[in-house]
């Protein structure tokens, strides 16, 4: 497993913007970001739900219907970080949000993810 870090998350009002960034702690570990990487998010009581994925060698990607024409997800190759925009923000948005390595992007399988970063969005 390679150690990922999420930051960006927070408060904000509906119809807000929050973006989400995932990084590594050591630039030995960037090949982590070769392939398959997603944002996940869980609301308390609830499942955990893929949110966006994303085919880092050729930047295809894939959302959940909930967030599609709202959220877009990124790779930056330069600064090697995961990057989730998120506009429009619902109060149904609200939860924990992770990072996350995919197994395969034909699927929602996660091998491993982040600790995570908290979004509240206040009607």
């Amino acid at each position: 497993q390679v150690p990922l870090v999420e930051s960006g998350g927070g408060s904000a009002q509906a119809g807000g913007s929050l973006k989400l960034a995932c990084g590594v702690s050591s630039r030995s570990s960037i090949l982590a970001f070769s392939g398959c990487m997603g944002w996940f998010r869980q609301a308390p009581g609830a499942e955990r739900q893929g949110v966006a994925r994303i085919y880092t060698p050729d930047g295809s990607t894939w959302y959940a219907d909930s967030v599609k024409g709202r959220f877009t997800v990124s790779y930056d190759g330069a600064e090697h970080t995961l990057n989730l925009q998120m506009n429009s923000l619902k109060p149904e948005d609200s939860g924990i949000y992770f990072c996350a390595k995919i197994s395969s992007c034909n699927t929602w399988t996660i091998t491993y993810q982040g600790q995570g970063t908290q979004v509240t969005v206040s009607a």
